[in-house]
This record gives C-alpha cells, structure tokens and sequence, in this order.
C-alpha cells in the first residue's frame, strides 16, 4: 500500500534566497516570491507546513509596473471617521517606502492563516544593494522577469 509523504516541522531544510529587483515587474516578482516562502518550489511540498525558504530582495527603488498603473494604482485607509479616507497613489507610495509596495505584493498572495503571516515574516525587502543578512550567506536566484 502506498502512503502520501507529509513533511513535519522538524524535517524542513531552510535557506536563504537573495532576488535583486532591479527592472522587474511587481506582481510577477510577487508571484514568484511567494512560492518561495510557501515552499512550493520544494519536491517535498506540504501545504500546511511552513517549509518555505527566507528571501532577500534587494534595491526594491527600482521595482516596475506596467501599463498607466504608476498613475493609475492607489491604496485606500479609512479610519472610520468622517474625512478620513486617505489615498495614496503608487508614485507616492515609491517615494515615501517602496519597500511596502513589495511586502503588500507578496502578503496579497499568500494564505490568509497564521501559516501565511508566519511565511511573512520570512520576507526582508531594503532599498538600495545592501542588506543585513550577509552573514546567512544567501543564495542569487534570477526570478523570470
């Protein structure tokens, strides 16, 4: 008889992926990433295991989006008060921290469970070419543009 493999907690081999960001598209990157963290790129795959690897992505300023979305695409926060919607538009959001227009990417598509935030946080985006895992050393990938 046959029996379906199920990874435990404690079989799972992490490592660190470094994805430079520099002229890619947002939600291709995003889609890409995030089967990284959930582990989906592993032969072993369990889907409720977090197996996922820890991903790196550097020089976040230089992400892209396609079409008239740097125009057209804005998020929304209402705090419950009159006159409190704010806006912001993505060249805003680019100016202030574009590291959170990749991090609100990425949350978008993983599961929306205590495993999803858990792969979360295995998510570090910066600006610029440096960042503070080096001591991990960290594996480049090249993520289909």
């Amino acid at each position: 008889m046959k029996t379906t493999y199920y990874a435990k907690k404690g079989e799972v081999q992490r490592n660190w992926v470094l994805i430079d960001a520099d002229g890619m598209v947002l939600g291709r990157l995003a889609a890409q990433v995030a089967s990284i963290l959930r582990g989906k790129t592993k032969p072993q795959f369990t889907p409720h295991v977090d197996m996922g690897d820890s991903v790196i992505i550097i020089n976040a300023e230089k992400i892209r989006v396609t079409g008239n979305k740097a125009t057209t695409k804005a998020w929304h926060r209402y705090s419950g008060y009159p006159g409190g919607l704010k806006t912001e538009t993505y060249r805003q959001a680019m100016e202030r921290h574009p590291e959170r227009i990749i991090e609100r990417a990425v949350r978008g598509m993983l599961p929306k469970s205590s495993l999803g935030r858990a792969q979360f946080n295995n998510l570090h985006v910066f600006v610029g070419p440096e960042h503070t895992f080096a001591d991990k050393n960290p594996r480049k990938i090249d993520v289909e543009a």
